[in-house]
């Protein structure tokens, strides 16, 4: 299965050459479609340390790809991006955020249709949700239709299987929703 949409030329990581302190790191959890782009593009932002891809905030316990391309387990493909606040600010890393997904889509994103691909920003931090909020409240005026994408604290987050982790760094060539242009990286 593809992410469907253009084919991901990705450019290098600027993150790889940097010693991330771990107690420095801050963590957010975007949903945003197929997590293979998302996670990607995420990825190669300056100031993230690392991404994992998987399964949040659904109703069943270690769901598997499989379950989740049915949309019974409620679960959204999601990655979780730790960050270094010192670097880039939450708000730096939603507006990447937006700039790949289209914020109005509901259950919709490139080609990729079903409750797995709805867009979220899910956290643990309350402060964080508040933040979210208040940056969705001022991107709202960009556009005329609402936006849907939900900011809910994590209520569950399950690692994708293995072949899922850097997938589009193992499949070069790899078909994705999400614009590795918008990085502003060099290829």
């Amino acid at each position: 299965m593809s992410c469907g949409g253009r084919n991901a030329e990705l450019p290098e990581n600027p993150n790889k050459a940097i010693a991330y302190d771990p107690a420095r790191l801050r963590r957010i959890w975007l949903a945003g479609g197929c997590f293979w782009g998302v996670e990607a593009f995420m990825a190669r932002v300056p100031g993230v340390a690392c991404t994992i891809v998987g399964y949040a905030n659904g109703h069943a316990p270690e769901p598997t790809y499989r379950q989740v391309c049915t949309g019974l387990t409620g679960h959204a493909e999601t990655v979780e991006v730790a960050y270094d606040p010192g670097r880039i600010s939450l708000i730096g890393l939603l507006e990447r955020f937006f700039s790949i997904i289209d914020p109005v889509s509901v259950n919709r994103q490139g080609e990729d249709a079903g409750t797995q691909y709805r867009t979220g920003i899910y956290y643990r931090d309350p402060a964080d949700g508040d933040a979210a909020r208040t940056f969705i409240a001022g991107e709202q005026a960009r556009h005329s239709r609402p936006i849907a994408v939900e900011v809910l604290p994590l209520t569950g987050f399950y690692p994708a299987e293995e072949y899922h982790q850097d997938y589009l760094e193992k499949n070069p060539g790899g078909y994705c929703h999400v614009d590795m242009g918008k990085l502003g990286l060099p290829r």
